[in-house]
């Protein structure tokens, strides 16, 4: 398990076969299902897809990646947070999610704003985008908290839905 940061309050680590239960959680939570999209993980053998297809294929890639958030305070997994390098954007960007019961406690903004300052100083990142839902107030103003600014209205390839990007 490989620790990439620390907050006052927080760890950042990449994730390990052994988040299945974690990763069935998170990905089935309102808010993943709402702003991001139902993933359909609902097995150990589908979170086990998801890990090695996902944010363990990207470590091995290109050296970062989706990560485990956990409290600090007995090691408790939170949410996710990290850069990801899709074929469909220009730059690098930020991803988070947290499960319910930790939202409105400053959780995302701490771990974002450091995820985006080891993007930028340790990878050497000059770029880092983000996307989102015109709907995700949430993650609208946490972009805009980290300093983000708004670019321009995107649609994926073969997708109908509207996205706001954001650099910085």
């Amino acid at each position: 398990m490989k620790l990439i940061l620390e907050t006052e309050r927080l760890l950042l680590r990449e994730f390990t076969l052994d988040d299945t239960a974690f990763i069935i959680e998170l990905l089935n939570s309102p808010g993943w299902i709402k702003y991001i999209g139902d993933r359909n993980i609902k097995t150990e053998k589908q979170a086990l897809a998801y890990l090695h297809n996902g944010p363990l294929k990207s470590y091995q890639l290109n050296g970062f990646g989706l990560s485990m958030v956990e409290k600090k305070e007995g090691k408790v997994p939170i949410g996710m947070c990290g850069i990801i390098k899709r074929d469909t954007l220009n730059n690098p960007d930020i991803g988070f999610a947290f499960l319910p019961e930790y939202y409105g406690q400053g959780y995302a903004l701490e771990i974002a704003s450091a995820t985006l300052n080891y993007a930028k100083q340790t990878l050497g990142l000059p770029v880092i985008s983000a996307i989102t839902l015109p709907g995700n107030s949430r993650s609208v103003r946490l972009l805009e908290k980290i300093g983000l600014q708004f670019s321009q209205t995107i649609v994926f390839p073969g997708s109908e839905e509207e996205l706001l990007l954001y650099n910085g």
